[in-house]
């Protein structure tokens, strides 16, 4: 038995095998990531992450007094995430995450190939009024609203990477994103 397969036998070992099966639904705080990416989950029948979860018991403190976060505070939470991208990915996983820099989405990228990334798109004001409706026991106040569109570095022409406008209702969002995911599926 040969060590190395064709270049034929590699692409028909390829089209039967299951490729990781992976997406983000991103978006600042209020965007509704965490809805549309349970919803998203439900109806793929694929494994759910929460990423704010994932967060250190230090980021969740400085969040609730209003500090926002540094790109030192969220490695360890990136890696983490990425840990549970690698985890689930075989069967299927939605993971709700900010993904607010190029940086931290490469560097989910890298844990996954052809990870999918669904960017929940929302306005500063919505995502003000949505965050302050959530009511003072959410570890996310709405005074860091500003710092969130402050660092986000808006995924214009990255690969993979699906924006919907998140004042949509979610029956639209979903079966779009669902879509999408089919048509993506199709060409790899």
């Amino acid at each position: 038995m040969p060590k190395t397969l064709s270049p034929a036998a590699e692409s028909l070992h390829n089209a039967l095998s299951p490729a990781p099966q992976a997406v983000v639904v991103m978006g600042v705080s209020g965007s509704g990531k965490s809805t549309a990416g349970q919803r998203l989950a439900e109806q793929l029948s694929w494994q759910f992450i929460e990423g704010d979860t994932f967060h250190s018991p230090e980021n969740h403190t400085k969040m609730h007094a209003g500090i926002p976060l540094t790109d030192d505070d969220r490695a360890s939470w990136l890696d983490a995430l990425g840990a549970q991208l690698r985890l689930h990915a075989g069967p299927g996983v939605v993971l709700s995450c900010s993904a607010l820099k190029q940086r931290y989405r490469d560097r989910l990228r890298s844990c996954v190939p052809n990870l999918a990334f669904v960017w929940l798109d929302i306005g500063r004001e919505a995502a003000a009024t949505r965050v302050a409706s959530r009511g003072a026991l959410h570890f996310f106040p709405a005074a860091l609203i500003d710092s969130q569109f402050q660092a986000l570095e808006p995924p214009s022409n990255e690969p993979g990477m699906l924006r919907i406008d998140a004042d949509l209702p979610l029956d639209e969002i979903i079966p779009t994103a669902v879509r999408w995911l089919a048509h993506r599926q199709l060409k790899t």
